[in-house]
């Protein structure tokens, strides 16, 4: 089967290393508008179970990500000079740049060819295929052409974000709250080298153009941020992107659905496909694997006729196991744009709602009552495994106490 990928980012690498293990006679071929080793983006996130199931799947690309990622236990946050710390889940973070290498090489180790340079504007521009992969982004060349079919839909968050790096190093997740004048700003930053960490700012729209970011340059937008998060810094700088003009790169986080993910032989995957909110740190997690079902789902496509079917159950699944994920994004997204409501509690209460900001439940009910409902939660969950624990221990105990009475 001929199988042609479009935008050489994580999920279209990992479906081409995929393919060619199931089937090395599979010619896949993954085109890139940019050229070879360009380095944009700061690093991304994901959770041990993704490790586990990229071992499952290739074991050789698994283990070179794990090699070149960080890992961080917990997280702080930072609330104008209060601070609050958090004993969390486990996470890893890899540079972008450094998953798409050791990708790439995998690919091409599987002979899978590597087309740099040149922009895939339209499906016209690609060679004939059995099988066409949209992995072009959420502003995806590929989709908007066949937009009506697919039932594409954009929509854009309330507040503004800027994408960045530092070359502060933190060890832990951490977040850190400014309060400004114009009101509130904040970032959500990790280390994911031995010399970079990302630093993703966020604010209302309102705020962003009352602290003039709307109109500064770059260079300016980064001097004025370095000043709101000093603290947080240490004296260390922040790092904007090198491939753009003197424009700040601030956006309006688009969330990208699709009615269907499949036109013919083109198929989406990725953020091509869908967008969740960069807030839960889930979305190079989802587009691997998308990579995992799709080419799960190309077992049974022995022939072009059998791929409808097989595509017809890659979005099946996918779409399923989508569910609670976006669900989760949206509702923490939200979270975000009502910042505010929440600022006012005590950093550790502050800290406890953030991890729950999942919630459906949290933006109906007054903050302070949610958190007290949760703790007490809590505290019922921790005695209940207690007494699974102790309880067939202490009645053991009990009935020796009352044998030995009897018998005394």
């Amino acid at each position: 089967m001929k199988i042609d990928c479009v935008g050489a980012g994580p999920a279209s690498l990992y479906l081409a290393v995929l393919a060619k293990l199931q089937d090395p006679a599979h010619e896949v071929t993954v085109h890139e508008r940019h050229a070879a080793g360009t380095n944009y983006g700061w690093g991304v996130t994901y959770w041990p179970d993704l490790l586990d199931d990229l071992h499952r799947h290739d074991t050789e690309s698994a283990q070179a990500i794990e090699e070149h990622s960080v890992s961080w236990q917990g997280g702080f946050a930072h609330v104008g000079q209060r601070t609050t710390a958090h004993d969390g889940d486990p996470g890893h973070a890899i540079s972008r740049h450094q998953l798409r290498t050791v990708l790439a090489q995998r690919a091409r180790s599987l002979d899978v060819r590597l087309s740099y340079g040149r922009e895939i504007a339209s499906s016209t521009d690609l060679p004939d295929a059995d099988l066409v992969v949209a992995g072009d982004g959420a502003h995806s060349r590929l989709r908007t052409e066949h937009a009506t079919h697919f039932g594409t839909h954009v929509s854009s968050g309330a507040n503004r974000f800027i994408w960045l790096g530092t070359s502060r190093v933190l060890t832990a997740f951490t977040f850190a709250f400014a309060q400004t004048e114009h009101g509130w700003i904040w970032c959500y930053a990790y280390g994911f080298s031995p010399r970079r960490s990302t630093c993703v700012v966020e604010c209302s729209a309102t705020t962003w153009a009352a602290l003039g970011f709307d109109r500064l340059d770059h260079d300016a937008t980064l001097r004025l941020l370095e000043t709101l998060f000093a603290d947080l810094l240490d004296g260390h700088e922040l790092l904007g992107r090198t491939d753009i003009d003197s424009h700040a790169q601030w956006q309006a986080f688009p969330t990208v659905t699709n009615t269907t993910w499949s036109y013919g032989n083109l198929t989406l995957i990725g953020d091509a496909a869908h967008t969740t909110h960069y807030s839960i740190g889930a979305g190079t997690t989802l587009a691997l694997r998308d990579a995992m079902s799709l080419a799960g789902a190309l077992r049974s496509a022995t022939a072009p006729a059998q791929l409808p079917a097989a595509l017809t159950a890659y979005e099946r699944d996918r779409k399923q196991a989508l569910l609670p994920v976006q669900s989760a994004a949206r509702h923490s997204a939200q979270w975000y744009e009502n910042l505010p409501r929440y600022m006012s509690l005590e950093p550790h209460q502050m800290f406890a709602l953030l991890g729950q900001r999942h919630s459906p439940l949290l933006p109906h009910l007054p903050p302070q009552l949610y958190y007290h409902l949760d703790q007490a939660v809590s505290r019922l969950q921790t005695l209940r495994r207690l007494k699974q624990r102790l309880g067939p221990r202490l009645a053991r105990t009990l009935q020796r106490r009352q044998q030995a009475g009897r018998e005394a």
